[in-house]
Parts: structure tokens; C-alpha cells; sequence
């Protein structure tokens, strides 16, 4: 049986679950935040960091220097519209992003917020694994696998989801000791 389907569903929900994770207000600036901004650029929805030179000169700040000076006020007004949680500040060449430090009460609840992420992340990969027990079901029922080539796929099966699990694990125990040691 070809497990390179399974693997591949199994991948894009950690994936998925690395890039939100990205984009978690951690206290600590991380340009990964700005992703889901977008300025209209001459009737184009384009990404900040398309228009912009984006930097990290201290933990707690982002700097967004537009190549266009005359997007500031769009950058401002997109940034504000994505609702990310900061209010730029625009001194006419550069915008700032300064991030505040964080309380423990606002950690627990990123933590709380993570940690449900991994969850979701999780079951995507238990619904890709569900998928791929499916198939090699189907398979034997239709003559294509013996009873023992199944019990052997589901094993492989299960084998797959548990590294993929732990991997989710993993990312989560990082990000959790990120947030927790800011």
C-alpha cells in the first residue's frame, strides 16, 4: 500500500498548525505576524512584505519601511484593519510596531490558545489516518490486500500518526516554553 497520500495530509496539518503558531502574538516581535496583512497596492491585494522593508531591531519592536513612502497610510490603515492587536505608529518614513510585554494572566490564556491549535492540528491528522484505514479496508474487502497485508497497513498507519503526533507535541512543548519564558 502507498502511504505518500497519508503522509502528505499528515504534513499539511503540521504545517498548518507551524504557521499559525507564527503568527501568535508572543510578546516577543515576529514578522511572521504581519503575513495575513494586505495593502491595496494600485488595485492589488498585496503583502506587506511585498511593499515594505520589514525589520526586528529590538525583541519588542518591528520596523516596516515602505519602498514607497506614499504607502504609509496604506500600510497603517491595513495593519490597523487586520486587527492584530498593535496600533502602529507612523512618523512619516518608517511605521512602528512596538509590542507590549505581557502579563501572566495574557500568557496562560496564549498557552490555552496553542494548545487548542494543536488539538485541531490533531485531529486532522486522526481524520488523515481514519482516511487511510478507510482505504486499506476497501482494498482487502475488494480482494486487492489479504487480512494480514491489513493488519500490517494498519499498523504502518498507526506508526505514521503517532511520529506526526508527537511532532505536534513537540512544536507545541516549544511554543509553550517560548510564551511561558518571555
Amino acid at each position: 500500500m502507498d502511504y505518500s497520500n497519508l503522509k502528505e495530509k499528515m504534513e499539511k496539518a503540521i504545517n498548518s498548525y507551524s504557521q499559525k503558531l507564527s503568527e501568535v502574538r508572543a510578546g516577543r516581535a515576529n514578522p511572521a505576524i504581519l503575513n495575513k496583512v494586505k495593502i491595496d497596492y494600485y488595485g492589488t491585494p498585496t503583502p506587506v512584505n511585498q511593499v515594505a522593508g520589514i525589520s526586528v531591531p529590538e525583541a519588542r519592536l518591528i520596523v516596516i519601511q515602505p519602498w514607497d513612502t506614499n504607502m504609509l497610510k496604506e500600510i497603517e490603515k491595513a495593519i490597523l484593519a487586520a486587527d492584530i492587536g498593535i496600533n502602529p505608529n507612523n512618523d512619516g518614513k518608517v511605521i512602528r510596531l512596538a509590542f507590549p510585554e505581557l502579563n501572566e494572566e495574557r500568557r496562560k490564556e496564549i498557552v490555552k490558545d496553542i494548545k487548542k491549535m494543536a488539538e485541531d492540528a490533531k485531529v486532522a491528522v486522526r481524520a488523515a489516518r481514519r482516511d487511510g484505514m478507510d482505504e486499506a479496508k476497501a482494498k482487502q474487502k475488494d480482494g486487492e490486500m489479504t487480512e494480514d497485508e491489513l493488519k500490517q497497513a494498519e499498523n504502518e498507519i498507526q506508526k505514521i500518526t503517532d511520529s506526526n503526533i508527537a511532532e505536534i507535541d513537540k512544536i507545541l512543548e516549544a511554543k509553550e516554553k517560548e510564551v511561558l519564558s518571555i
